[in-house]
C-alpha cells in the first residue's frame, strides 16, 4: 500500500479546529453568564447562543471521536 500523505495533516488540522471549536465554546459560556445576569436580558439571544454552544459540543465530541482511534478490544 502507498502512503501518498493525504491522511498526514488530518490530526494537526482537527487539533487546530479542536482547539478552535473549545475556545469558542468557552467564550460562548462566558456570554451566557454574562447575558443571563444582566438585568432585562434578551432571552431569544440567550437561546440561540446555548444552541450555538449545544452545536459547538457536538462537533467537538464528533472530532474527538475522529482523533481516537476504535480500539475493539
Amino acid at each position: 500500500m502507498i502512503n501518498d500523505g493525504a491522511n498526514d495533516g488530518d490530526g494537526e488540522d482537527f487539533g487546530s479546529e479542536l482547539a478552535r471549536l473549545r475556545q469558542e465554546h468557552r467564550d460562548l459560556d462566558a456570554a451566557i453568564a454574562a447575558l443571563e445576569g444582566a438585568p432585562g436580558a434578551d432571552k431569544l439571544q440567550v437561546q440561540r447562543l446555548k444552541k450555538r454552544k449545544l452545536w459547538l459540543k457536538d462537533r467537538i465530541s464528533f472530532i474527538e471521536d475522529q482523533i481516537t482511534p476504535d480500539i475493539i478490544a
